[in-house]
């Protein structure tokens, strides 16, 4: 069954978030979506998925409320289940920065619309940053952008404080997957001292929706945050996979790899598994089946 898949956050004052807990639990449950909703007091940041008709009803629920009346998202669409269930956290921030005090609202980067993103890349003075951890930035990236090589995005500020901190009049721009990194990334470049500051409005899903393929300048595939694992231009479903050992995304070569079993381990995995948690995991993988 087509299931329509959207992707959407929204900073904002949100001090009763605990309070949205049990209404987007009955609106999901009622409309037989399911996903990833994460609340704090800055605000809203989600994955969610299910029948178009239903999706539809629980964005028009979240629109209710007039904080989140223009809330954007990425929509696609996938024939196969995206999530098993519903789940809600509640957290300090929307997305995990390490200082709930950086306020996007009170000042972040300039936007750029995908359609202007590629005249952008083309200033040999600009700096281009992967704003996403490592495993994400290896399945895919913009030609020419750096990597900063974090595995989580609480060390950004480590990062610019060890690598950047000398390129503070350097134009800047940056992306991540939906846009949400870039918010406080942007804020935080701008906090510190920096003067030109820009980022790619809605993210890499927004640039995969909206550039064709034969004008892009992204290389790859987009991880993404659901069992579709990566998504290519027009966001349609990519190739890669996931490994059921170390949870790694793997690219078409990694699958064609001799060390890749499927369910078992990968390349990334494959020295340190013994053979008895490898004869559990082919038990398990054969039981699934």
């Amino acid at each position: 069954m087509t299931q329509t898949v959207v992707t959407f956050y929204r900073f904002a004052d949100l001090p009763d978030c605990e309070r949205w807990v049990e209404n987007l639990k009955d609106a999901c449950g009622r409309h037989e979506v399911r996903g990833s909703v994460i609340l704090a007091p800055e605000g809203l940041n989600a994955t969610l998925s299910g029948p178009k008709a239903g999706v539809d009803a629980v964005l028009a629920f979240i629109r209710a409320d007039e904080r989140f009346a223009d809330l954007p998202h990425r929509e696609s669409e996938t024939e196969q289940g995206t999530f098993h269930r519903l789940r809600i956290y509640l957290r300090d921030e929307i997305v995990t920065f390490g200082d709930s005090a950086l306020n996007p609202r009170q000042g972040a980067g300039e936007y750029v619309s995908p359609e202007d993103w590629n005249a952008l890349l083309d200033d040999p003075d600009l700096l281009l940053l992967d704003v996403r951890n490592d495993y994400e930035v290896e399945l895919g990236t913009f030609r020419g952008a750096v990597n900063p090589l974090t595995s989580t995005f609480g060390e950004w500020k480590s990062y610019v404080k060890k690598e950047l901190a000398e390129d503070k009049e350097r134009p800047v721009a940056m992306f991540c997957t939906g846009g949400i990194r870039c918010e406080k990334a942007s804020a935080h470049l701008l906090a510190e001292g920096f003067q030109n500051v820009r980022h790619l409005r809605g993210g890499i899903l927004h640039y995969l929706e909206k550039v064709d393929p034969e004008d892009s300048l992204w290389e790859g595939e987009c991880f993404v945050f659901d069992q579709r694992v990566a998504v290519v231009h027009g966001l349609k479903e990519g190739e890669s996979r996931l490994c059921f050992g170390c949870r790694t995304p793997l690219k078409t070569e990694d699958l064609r790899s001799p060390l890749y079993e499927e369910g078992v381990s990968c390349p990334k995995c494959f020295e340190q598994t013994d053979e008895d948690l490898k004869a559990r995991r082919r038990e398990r993988h054969r039981q699934q089946r």
